[in-house]
């Protein structure tokens, strides 16, 4: 049998490498894997603040103020002014963003399918139940660690407990 954190250790490496080889294939088309992950969610949820970007993706805001700024320069994005708030700009994905995106698309299913594929059904099923497992039980100790978290900072959620 083999050891959870050597599992863990091949889980990452693999991650790694997918990870790797689709970006190398979507630059090849013009755009990165991180940069396609804010088109993707312009196009799928319509145009957003980018507080609400970073929320989405899990971003610090400096991270997605300056992935924006480059979108923006290479006309991937668009900032308008937020109709319901002076200070803040919503971002919007435009047509070439779109385009763009669309191109990198394919070499990345094409990628995804070859690693994938080698996988038969009855595998791909059991992987398939195996991340679903380990991201609930992953959503739950993050959710204990984040209830902790807050008890050791506001006292009064332990005494009210």
């Amino acid at each position: 049998m083999t050891d959870t954190l050597e599992i863990s250790q091949g889980m990452f490496k693999l991650y790694h490498q997918v990870s790797r080889l689709v970006n190398e294939c979507m630059m090849d088309e013009g755009v990165s894997l991180a940069r396609s992950k804010f088109l993707f969610l312009l196009s799928c949820e319509g145009p957003q603040r980018s507080t609400d970007i970073a929320a989405a993706l899990g971003f610090a805001p400096r991270t997605v103020t300056e992935a924006i700024d480059g979108l923006e320069r290479d006309k991937l994005v668009v900032r308008e002014p937020d109709p319901k708030d002076r200070r803040a700009k919503i971002v919007s994905i435009t047509e070439t963003g779109r385009t763009v995106m669309n191109a990198a698309m394919e070499p990345k299913q094409k990628i995804v399918h070859g690693i994938f594929d080698v996988l038969n059904d009855d595998q791909k099923n059991q992987f398939a139940e195996i991340l679903e497992c380990l991201s609930a039980r992953t959503v739950e100790l993050q959710r204990e660690r984040d209830e902790a978290a807050s008890q050791l900072v506001d006292p009064r959620v332990t005494a009210s407990s």
